[in-house]
């Protein structure tokens, strides 16, 4: 499967490639290491719950996956839902305000299913609105309203975070926690994915936060609740740093190395200049000081006593993999040294480490699978 059409990645490339310079913010002098509130957590995201449509989803996750996550050393898994998923209406027309309430507990305990098989393997578990009310980073399903100007739709957010907190009130902290919206921005549609996107104003970004955070303490008051970085997660929140909010970065930058050559963040894929680390691309040369300088605000976000977490990493199929190799062995190398863990997206799949359909992998059997041994060791001693 393509890593989601929900990446449009016109931010991402475009911060990327215009970053340029030695990266002297990160360079010029000693730096001291602050400890990172939350845990170096390593794991995957799984993507069970993912389409908006149950008949359209990914083969389930199953329990020799989680048990493999555990025995190479993993302890973490992300779960970015689509909240349609796990409702009950009729679906050969466009969802309606009131049917956002409607919640299939079938769909629910499918959910629950793999949340305790996952603590059954020693998986913290993060649940994800990939889809929220009123906002997704890919279109593909019509939203009766917008999460950032429409207090209906605020309301419907807070309603569904409110249930998934409660659902989990007794399920300990240090297994759960909870991650508002997958990679906010703002849309001039909500229903067009090439609608003009911009950042959300702070303010906004802070009202609905605190609207979900406070929804979800007054149910479970300990648990960790993260934020995804603004602009598609690429950019820290200043102005939720006060309300004892994580917040999640993603290791997708410079976009012309993590989405080389896919359609859905490229406007002409096919005339691309070859991908190289380090190396000069087009008119930019893209090194780690390029990576340093764009994690910069997330280290020093790090150094003010916020917990961050990467939650998205990782890189399509058509990268040729040494190149792959190589950047990404940076990336790690940046957000481990400052006690950042990650999430790769995915484990199955064009991303992840088995059955990315590369051309130009050795790949080793295992089970049945496909597995990229190269990028497995590399992310186990991250």
């Amino acid at each position: 499967m393509q890593r989601r059409t929900f990446i449009q990645n016109t931010g991402l490339l475009t911060a990327a490639l215009s970053a340029t310079g030695p990266g002297l913010l990160a360079t010029s002098q000693p730096e001291t290491v602050a400890k990172n509130k939350l845990p170096r957590w390593k794991g995957f995201n799984l993507l069970d719950f993912f389409s908006p449509d149950p008949s359209k989803s990914r083969r389930a996750t199953e329990e020799d996956h989680l048990k493999w996550m555990q025995d190479w050393g993993f302890d973490f898994v992300r779960l970015p839902m689509a909240y349609p998923y796990y409702l009950s209406f009729d679906r050969s027309r466009n969802i309606t305000p009131d049917e956002v309430y409607k919640i299939d507990q079938q769909a629910v305990d499918r959910i629950d299913r793999l949340v305790s098989l996952a603590h059954k393997h020693n998986l913290h578990v993060s649940l994800n609105l990939h889809r929220a009310p009123g906002y997704c980073i890919n279109a593909g399903f019509n939203e009766p309203y917008n999460l950032w100007t429409d207090q209906a739709a605020l309301d419907a957010f807070c309603f569904h975070w409110a249930m998934w907190a409660k659902r989990y009130k007794n399920v300990s902290s240090q297994k759960i926690s909870f991650d508002l919206l997958n990679e906010p921005s703002m849309r001039a549609d909500m229903n067009d994915q090439l609608s003009h996107r911009s950042s959300v104003p702070g303010a906004t970004y802070r009202r609905v936060a605190q609207a979900a955070s406070n929804a979800i303490r007054k149910e479970n008051p300990k648990h960790l609740i993260i934020a995804d970085g603004n602009d598609t997660g690429s950019s820290v929140i200043p102005e939720i740093t006060d309300l004892d909010i994580a917040q999640s970065c993603r290791g997708y930058t410079p976009g012309i190395i993590s989405h080389y050559k896919a359609p859905w963040a490229n406007k002409d894929p096919d005339h691309l200049p070859e991908p190289k680390w380090p190396g000069q691309v087009g008119d930019k040369y893209l090194s780690k000081a390029m990576l340093e300088t764009f994690y910069q605000p997330w280290i020093e976000l790090v150094n003010k006593g916020v917990g961050v977490h990467c939650g998205e990493c990782g890189c399509w199929n058509k990268t040729p993999h040494d190149v792959f190799l190589a950047w990404f062995g940076d990336v790690l190398d940046i957000l481990s040294s400052h006690q950042i863990g990650f999430a790769l997206w995915e484990f199955i799949g064009d991303f992840g480490i088995l059955d990315s359909g590369r051309t130009d992998v050795a790949y080793e059997d295992w089970h049945g699978h496909k597995l990229d041994r190269k990028l497995l060791d590399l992310i186990r001693k991250a």
